[in-house]
């Protein structure tokens, strides 16, 4: 079978996961992915938010919005791509995963997806993901921008995740966001030296709320009955 297929398949077993406390929070169930799995270039970040766990896909609310925009900057939109989560269920109060929690769930969960996917490159987004995919002593703050292997075999680099970005202001903004910017331009170099001929960009990015609005009328229909 092809890639769609088997995560097609995989995301059926997904969604009615509950082998951990997440799954018992006030949430909507297991948010899957969202982009294409032929993609050789994978973006992973921390968890759910909110406007995520209404529509069942990770980076589709605030924080998505301003990732589309950093990406549209270097040539990239989001239906070229795979994007996914270490969490795949939004803990109580949007705090901030656990590393126990993301071991839990990545080993479950990520590390499938990324055997069926086999990105060549892989962006991982925040702290979460980078204790995951790195090391679990990983700090964003001194390790962004630098190049890692990944359990995978995998060539990753960490960047800032875009929520962290919402959370600041002044030169910090800046500066945070020129740095996400040579981060994401430093992924993309390194995937075009492996696969020169994938195409990043489509002509118009896509709108993901809409994409996705029915499955988001499905998961709300679901939970109200």
């Amino acid at each position: 079978m092809n890639k769609p297929t088997l995560l097609r398949e995989l995301e059926s077993e997904l969604i009615s996961c509950k082998k951990c406390h997440l799954c018992q929070n006030d949430n909507h169930g297991p948010t899957s992915c969202n982009g294409t799995p032929e993609s050789p270039l994978a973006f992973v970040g921390e968890g759910p938010g909110r406007v995520e766990d209404e529509y069942g896909v990770p980076l589709i609310g605030p924080s998505g919005q301003l990732l589309d925009k950093a990406l549209w900057s270097v040539n990239v939109t989001r239906d070229n791509i795979y994007t996914t989560n270490v969490i795949k269920c939004r803990p109580q109060h949007n705090r901030t995963p656990t590393l126990e929690e993301g071991q839990f769930c990545a080993n479950l969960w990520l590390d499938r997806e990324m055997a069926l996917v086999k990105p060549k490159v892989i962006v991982a987004l925040g702290s979460v993901a980078l204790k995951y995919l790195y090391r679990t002593d990983g700090r964003i703050t001194k390790d962004r921008g630098t190049w890692f292997d990944t359990k995978y075999g995998i060539p990753a680099i960490a960047t800032y995740h875009p929520a962290y970005l919402l959370r600041l202001t002044g030169k910090e903004i800046v500066q945070a966001k020129w740095n996400v910017y040579y981060d994401l331009k430093a992924a993309v170099a390194k995937l075009m030296e492996l696969e020169p001929l994938y195409n990043l960009k489509s002509e118009v990015a896509p709108d993901l709320l809409a994409a996705y609005i029915s499955r988001r009328d499905q998961r709300l229909g679901t939970r109200q009955k």
